[in-house]
């Protein structure tokens, strides 16, 4: 029986937000392609259909969930650029920080990243490099004297690294974690150009 244009675009699509979730949430290596296609209502070999690797599903399903990162980035401006300080104060929260399959896929899967194919790591450095570019002007703007390609940099560095020990250190030392958050913003605001 064939299947309509329209439901193979809806299983891909499907096959993609749920490897993203059961990424962010298991991490890349610790979820296999059946229960993937089994979390996402379809078989095995509808998965092998779309993508001829798991590591292509990753590719894609990482590019999805920081697409859509990217978005709420930029959804909320301030004089046409996105609001930095509305969204650090979700991104370095207590709540994502405990949501692991809702959120940040780069603070998910950073440490992963690295034993991935080239793909994967490509579509990670993308997406990095999309939050660098929103920090790199600001940077610029207020703080003239400092290489802003660089700060941003270590600025989007900071925030994924911070996040991840956050969420490391929150079961044995939630105080710890509560602190690594505010002290992670303290320094961005600082290398942002504001008061600590």
């Amino acid at each position: 029986m064939k299947i309509s244009k329209e439901k193979v675009e809806a299983n891909r699509a499907a096959l993609i937000a749920t490897a993203s979730r059961l990424f962010r949430e298991k991490g890349i290596d610790g979820v296999g392609v059946a229960e993937i296609s089994k979390s996402a209502g379809l078989t095995h070999g509808a998965l092998y259909a779309h993508f001829p690797s798991k590591e292509a599903l990753a590719a894609e399903a990482l590019a999805w969930s920081l697409e859509k990162s990217n978005a709420k980035l930029y959804s909320n401006t301030v004089d046409g650029e996105p609001d930095l300080e509305r969204f650090l104060s979700d991104y370095l929260s207590i709540d994502k920080r405990d949501a692991y399959a809702d959120n940040c896929a780069m603070a998910a899967s950073a440490s992963e990243i690295g034993r991935q194919d080239l793909a994967v790591s490509s579509t990670f450095t993308e997406g990095y490099m999309v939050l660098v570019r929103a920090f790199e002007r600001r940077v610029a703007a207020n703080n003239p004297n400092v290489d802003a390609l660089e700060t941003a940099m270590g600025i989007v560095a900071a925030m994924v690294g911070g996040l991840s020990v956050a969420r490391a250190t929150a079961k044995a030392r939630p105080e710890v974690s509560a602190q690594v958050l505010r002290g992670v913003r303290q320094m961005i605001d600082v290398a942002l150009g504001k008061s600590a």
